[in-house]
């Protein structure tokens, strides 16, 4: 068959097949993997683990041939255009809230938790347009939702995604219920694991590998096994079955993620919309106050003080800022241009800047390595999507870092050091800059990039493991940039493994172009992370 006929082919099993075409949910109850080599077209279609499945109760055979056969209807040979195909109705896109979420603006539409909408518009990225169950039409922020048909476990509760073992640790610590659990990603991937909390002997996290057989049952002893995760869950809620408890509950009341902006396409708010609260900490910007928005979302405002910024260069900067979203940074929500002092409003982080906490609780976290790298490798992960993204941040440090609950890292203050009129950050060139956290490219000749991120995130990492010491001690930023251009670079922290200097010192190599990227950084650490588990 020929190039454009293999593509017509795919074009138009795509209209005759509801969903993907990554199919699943099968008869059998196992998931199917029909494949094709889009370049070698569809002349040897695969279908593993069985050959009939079910799409949305449509029977789909593949017979020896490499044909679909659609029940009541012709058997369609790929690269062989079928004129009934014009006739099936586009797929209807139907997603499930994972979250609830309260309209406040007009034009929004409040979520109820795992309740069914119709996408009407997904064009943009963060804010989609949908229609309930009743006719409704408004927008929904994205990250609330999941396509029905890929939802898998997402759906229970305790289920929590690639959540690291040392905050689930915390989390479940923190609700201290006997055979309280959740159900994670494991650091080996593909594969799933059970974090437990028992209090016998005494109170401690136990974690268990989900596996499979050979007939893909799943189990966690193999004496119990199941069909699917779900299935075998409810077997140990009833029978320990070799854990050191029965299954109970799960954690409740997890936090819900921020949306971008605090409605469809607002960015700009009015201080009337906010109720300012209790101070959070001031500085040489200005002072910061949680507050409410609208009397319902918790926020934090950033009062700038008048002439520390460049204030018509941010606000335009702000409405890109406002897009940028991911788990692992502090989501901007909007600001107030038109009110004198500007308010920076951002989501609230409860327990406050990293160097801070790492300060505060110094004793109960200076032995637990495997949290301090979750920590650093939190923060990679947010600078991994900046540098995706070609942002830059310029002012990386444990300052700029805020910690929320379930010990939750985010980066802060990103490209906000460009708009920073302040002698705490020494000029060279009408461009200020910590000299503590800066490279020799920056130090010579200001040459920001993500590689000079990558530079100050490994003196955040050497902040992390010293819990919140100062880099290079009492010495003076002129005695620092000496050091730094002799190559001699901050000594080994006490609490940190060798493997961990190991990539701090790849951080600093003098070339920027020696320096990894964040990307390559997040897989050097979780292999690290992996080895402070095995």
């Amino acid at each position: 068959a020929s190039f454009a006929s293999r593509i017509f082919s795919l074009s138009l099993l795509e209209r005759l097949l509801p969903g993907s075409l990554l199919g699943y949910s099968g008869d059998s109850g196992k998931g199917e993997i029909f494949s094709h080599d889009f370049i070698s077209g569809w002349a040897s279609p695969t279908v593993n683990s069985f050959k009939t499945a079910s799409l949305n109760g449509v029977g789909l055979h593949v017979n020896g041939g490499g044909d679909l056969n659609m029940p009541g209807g012709p058997t369609v040979t790929p690269g062989t255009p079928n004129t009934k195909a014009k006739d099936v109705s586009p797929r209807v896109k139907i997603v499930v809230a994972l979250y609830p979420f309260k309209a406040i603006e007009s034009g929004d539409l409040s979520l109820e938790k795992n309740a069914e909408y119709e996408v009407i518009d997904d064009s943009q990225e963060h804010w989609w347009k949908v229609k309930d169950q009743h006719g409704t039409i408004g927008y929904i922020p994205s990250n609330y939702v999941k396509e029905k048909e890929l939802l898998g476990l997402q759906k229970y509760d305790w289920y929590v995604g690639d959540m690291s073992r040392q905050r689930a640790e915390s989390l479940l610590k923190q609700n201290d219920k006997e055979g309280c659990f959740v159900v994670r990603k494991s650091s080996t991937k593909g594969l799933y694991t059970l974090s437990l909390h028992t209090k016998v002997p005494q109170s401690h996290v136990k974690h268990y590998h989900i596996k499979q057989n050979a007939r893909s049952e799943f189990y966690l002893s193999e004496k119990h096994c199941c069909e699917t995760i779900p299935d075998l869950i409810n077997y140990h809620r009833h029978n320990s079955g070799g854990l050191a408890c029965r299954l109970k509950t799960s954690p409740c009341d997890r936090p819900v993620p921020p949306t971008a902006g605090l409605s469809h396409d607002k960015w700009e708010i009015h201080p009337s919309e906010l109720m300012i609260l209790e101070e959070l900490g001031s500085g040489q910007f200005g002072v910061v106050r949680r507050a409410k928005w609208r009397g319902s979302i918790d926020t934090a405002v950033k009062m700038m003080k008048v002439g520390t910024m460049s204030e018509d260069d941010f606000i335009e900067e702000a409405k890109v800022m406002t897009k940028l979203q991911h788990p692992n940074l502090v989501q901007l929500y909007g600001v107030c241009s038109k009110h004198r002092p500007i308010y920076i409003i951002t989501e609230y982080m409860k327990h406050g800047s990293l160097l801070n906490y790492l300060r505060r609780h110094e004793q109960s976290l200076i032995g637990n390595m495997g949290l301090l790298l979750d920590m650093c490798i939190q923060v990679c992960k947010g600078m991994s999507y900046l540098e995706r993204h070609n942002y830059i941040h310029r002012d990386l440090a444990a300052r700029n870092c805020l910690v929320g609950s379930e010990n939750t890292v985010k980066v802060a203050d990103f490209g906000l050091a460009r708009y920073v009129l302040d002698d705490q950050y020494t000029s060279s060139g009408g461009t200020k800059f910590p000299i503590k956290w800066a490279p020799p490219e920056v130090l010579n000749y200001t040459r920001f990039s993500s590689k000079s991120d990558v530079w100050a995130y490994g003196v955040l990492m050497w902040e992390v493991f010293t819990c919140g010491k100062m880099p290079y001690g009492r010495l003076k930023n002129t005695e620092v940039v000496e050091r730094v251009q002799r190559g001699i670079i901050l000594e080994k922290p006490k609490a940190c493994a060798k493997e961990i200097y190991d990539v701090m010192k790849k951080c600093w190599s003098h070339s920027p172009e020696d320096r990894p990227g964040f990307r390559i950084l997040k897989d050097q650490l979780a292999a690290v992370a992996q080895g402070l588990t095995d």
